[in-house]
């Protein structure tokens, strides 16, 4: 059997159908959408991966957004594991509950590992445009993401409520 190799990629037309197979584990699981980047396609998903090269490029940004990397962990046999959203710089609310990083991985590949390095694969990226360091958030009642960011050496900073869905946030920052 092959070993398994995993890449982080930008976005690409090429995977269009590995990527509405992504978002279909979402439905099936019943969650709504992927976290990190992910979203609804639309009819033109030519057009969706020029939005999200444009956005790390800063390009077309709405009011009080901030340009953001979003990347693709693939599997070598195409399959798409998961998706990172690296906002690169902070609004006062993203300071507040958002971070710089968010992530997501496939229900259906969960509990294997794929998000921890998903998340060190990203903080490279991260590295690498010259922060020095990252804050990430989870919601309280989110332990395995908890234990993602702390395998990556995040530090609880505090917890506070989120404006958006009124749950507990923790706020941890990763010294780069």
């Amino acid at each position: 059997m092959p070993e398994e190799q995993i890449t982080l990629i930008e976005p690409t037309e090429e995977l269009r159908k590995a990527y509405v197979s992504f978002l279909k584990d979402f439905r099936s699981a019943g969650e709504p959408r992927a976290a990190g980047g992910g979203g609804d396609v639309g009819d033109d998903f030519g057009a969706f991966v020029r939005t999200l090269r444009d956005n790390a490029r800063g390009v077309g940004l709405a009011e009080g957004q901030v340009s953001a990397g979003t990347y693709w962990l693939v599997r070598n046999d195409g399959e798409i594991l998961g998706t990172a959203n690296f906002r690169h710089e902070l609004t006062a609310h993203m300071l507040h509950e958002g971070g710089h990083i968010g992530y997501s991985v496939r229900p259906s590949q969960r509990r294997k590992g794929y998000a921890t390095r998903m998340l060190a694969m990203v903080l490279a990226k991260c590295r690498a445009r010259g922060l020095g360091r990252v804050l990430v958030t989870c919601d309280r009642d989110n332990v395995a993401s908890a234990r993602v960011i702390q395998k990556n050496g995040g530090v609880l900073e505090n917890e506070v409520v989120s404006t958006e869905t009124g749950k507990i946030k923790q706020r941890y920052w990763i010294e780069l």
